[in-house]
């Protein structure tokens, strides 16, 4: 049951998160906006949208990932400036000579703190993935209508090619689609091109894959039955084996998502744990180091964030009326030192010098057994 106290350090907490959260995404919003108001202007102006309407619908998603970058930061400086708060009006002491322990005075804000961390977790991984769309629309692209560049991919179960001029979000699709056809199906031809390629997923007895339109090349694919892998896996449909084809249609059989294909490295950013588990097991498709170690890392984060908060701590309780300032001179060199280390280890992981989970693990193995030893004026 809360008591009085309780009810009011967790006031303080709450009123500072929300403080420190809203002038965070407040200052991100004025400098990304005003660094990129033509291409804004542009697109109110051709979509007939009002600029304000274009902004607030563009950074409405911006701040939601705002909140998942930055939820364990912010739960650290709430905690730091609230103790700090509570010592510069001798509240703490005042608690302390009335024989509260000062862990029992502190259990609310740890408790609070540690409970933003657990909201974080469910909120990226359910939030985050429903509005990735959003979140990866780039600003010079608002309406997603806009054709981008492709980089070519590998679909390791087919050994096919995917690639092609540009791509198109809003449509999931491909212009002038090129897909270069593996050594054992070159003797029907080595590539195929298309007007269009698009991204149909898994429905009923259909996989997933690719629809090209207007297929050119090779145009005699059109009249032969669907191509299969030397293992008997279907590779390519053709119209003489699916009623569902157009005479000019073919259908390419791939487990490359569309996300997959076009996200690059910001695809795992926005993917739910999930989603990495079932890429990772896809044998379409061949993912780096890196997706492994931020799997791994998606499971630790909320022990990173306790583990931020009992290295913080410590430095604002241990000395009394501390300056808000100094404050948040130590949360600014905690935070900067446990994400140079978070970052290096994740860099190594990534580039396959250390294990992933390794990589993930290091800032616990590092600065847990500080944190424990930092630990001891919560004690007293």
């Amino acid at each position: 049951m809360l008591r009085k106290i309780d009810r009011y350090l967790l006031k303080q907490y709450l009123q500072v998160f929300f403080i420190c959260y809203v002038s965070f995404t407040g200052l991100f919003i004025v400098i990304d906006a005003f660094g990129h108001l033509d291409h804004f202007v542009d697109h109110a102006q051709k979509s007939g949208e009002g600029l304000f309407q274009t902004l607030v619908g563009f950074y409405s998603y911006r701040s939601l990932m705002i909140f998942d970058m930055l939820c364990g930061t912010l739960a650290l400086v709430s905690a730091m400036f609230t103790v700090t708060w509570i010592q510069r009006h001798n509240e703490m002491t005042a608690l302390l000579a009335a024989g509260v322990p000062r862990l029992r005075v502190l259990r609310p804000i740890i408790l609070a703190a540690l409970s933003v961390s657990v909201i974080a977790v469910a909120f990226r991984e359910t939030v985050i993935p429903s509005i990735r769309h959003e979140l990866a629309m780039d600003f010079r692209n608002l309406s997603g209508d806009q054709a981008l560049p492709l980089q070519p991919r590998y679909d390791s179960q087919t050994d096919i090619r995917l690639g092609g001029e540009a791509v198109v979000v809003s449509t999931h699709s491909i212009r002038n689609a090129n897909f270069l056809l593996p050594q054992p199906l070159e003797k029907h031809g080595k590539q195929l091109a298309a007007a269009e390629a698009v991204y149909l997923p898994e429905e009923g007895q259909r996989p997933s894959g690719y629809l090209l339109k207007e297929v050119s090349s090779p145009a005699a694919l059109l009249q032969r039955p669907s191509l299969r892998l030397a293992n008997g896996d279907l590779a390519v449909v053709t119209p003489p084996d699916a009623p569902w084809l157009e005479a000019d249609q073919v259908f390419v059989v791939s487990g490359v998502s569309f996300e997959l294909l076009t996200g690059g490295s910001s695809w795992k950013d926005h993917a739910s744990t999930a989603e990495l588990v079932h890429e990772l097991a896809n044998p379409s498709v061949e993912l780096g180091a890196g997706v492994r170690v931020a799997l791994h890392q998606r499971l630790l984060n909320p022990f990173k964030d306790a583990t931020l908060l009992f290295l913080g701590l410590p430095l604002v309780v241990s000395g009394a009326n501390r300056n808000p300032f100094i404050a948040i001179g130590m949360c600014v060199g905690v935070t900067t030192l446990f994400f140079l280390v978070t970052l290096g280890a994740q860099s190594l992981g990534a580039g396959g010098w250390i294990r992933p989970a390794l990589a993930a693990w290091a800032p616990l193995l590092v600065f847990v057994p500080v944190a424990a030893a930092l630990s001891d004026p919560l004690r007293r």
